[in-house]
């Protein structure tokens, strides 16, 4: 691969994992407003028509054979409607530090559906540059669980990093001629398809008293819909194309350290003295598995 594709696929995946580091502290202070369902299906709605925008200007040819349509139905099922309603709902549980660290067990769970998908062989190289990553993600915010249903909290975080894993692994085996615009505009649809009937029967309870002329509400929205989902998710699922699995997946461990930081800046979250080191263990983790893989 090209030195040059490892550098485009390296800048691109720093900048979707940060972008999302900034969403957890996002959503920890539009969930109590708006439920974690609902929350995803207006981003969506929004990042849907961004997703269309984009699609117009880069004029794209659409495809479509059953075989790798269903894998965009499933990844859509799965990482974009599963995942991202179990993150957020994990986040509402707990606090956006813990959201953003438990999902960076992403990494791990791409290299074993890699391996059982992709037939991308565990190496000592993807095992030590996993160990340097999960020490430091545990140095900068450690284990120990907050919020008022902190365990619940935490089984929905690894349901969403586990899907996560799976739908960009699934991702990586999509025909090449399918455009990454395409194809996260079709798993965007997907997941607004599966949610709009559990919003539509909720709306009275949950979306009819929101205010979403309010600054919080709608500045929330654009930066979840047009930000994190219609332009993250398109920087990710390219940068998937330049990188394997196993070095991919490290780069989702930016969250972490973007969401600790804002965590601390924005909702005066703790961070803890391994924050330092613990972000050097990240990097390096990177470093090493791009550099010897």
């Amino acid at each position: 691969m090209k030195k040059s594709n490892k550098v485009l696929g390296s800048i691109l995946l720093s900048l979707a994992a940060s972008i999302w580091g900034g969403m957890f502290v996002v959503v920890k202070s539009i969930v109590t407003i708006i439920p974690p369902v609902e929350l995803v299906w207006l981003r969506y709605l929004i990042a849907f028509w961004a997703l269309l925008f984009y699609c117009c200007l880069k004029k794209i040819k659409w495809h479509w054979d059953w075989k790798n349509g269903s894998l965009i139905i499933i990844a859509g099922i799965i990482g974009n409607t599963i995942s991202i309603v179990t993150q957020e709902t994990g986040t509402w549980l707990s606090s956006a530090q813990l959201g953003s660290v438990i999902t960076a067990a992403t990494p791990t769970f791409m290299v074993i559906f890699a391996w059982i998908l992709l037939h991308e062989q565990i190496t000592t190289v993807k095992i030590i540059s996993l160990i340097l990553a999960t020490v430091g993600v545990i140095s900068i915010v450690g284990i120990h669980p907050t919020g008022s249903h902190g365990l619940m909290g935490i089984m929905m975080l690894i349901i969403a990093a586990l899907t996560w894993a799976l739908m960009s692994v699934i991702n990586k085996m999509i025909d090449p001629q399918y455009d990454v615009l395409e194809i996260t505009t079709i798993s965007v649809l997907i997941a607004i398809c599966c949610l709009t009937p559990f919003v539509i029967h909720n709306w009275s309870g949950t979306l009819s008293h929101v205010n979403f002329l309010a600054f919080n509400i709608w500045g929330s929205l654009i930066y979840l819909g047009v930000i994190s989902t219609a332009t993250a998710f398109v920087m990710w699922n390219q940068g998937l194309k330049y990188l394997n699995a196993a070095s991919s997946g490290l780069f989702f461990l930016f969250q972490p350290v973007v969401g600790t930081l804002l965590g601390w800046l924005l909702l005066h979250e703790q961070i803890t003295w391994g924050f330092l080191i613990g972000a050097f263990l990240i990097a390096g983790s990177i470093w090493y598995s791009i550099r010897f893989s």
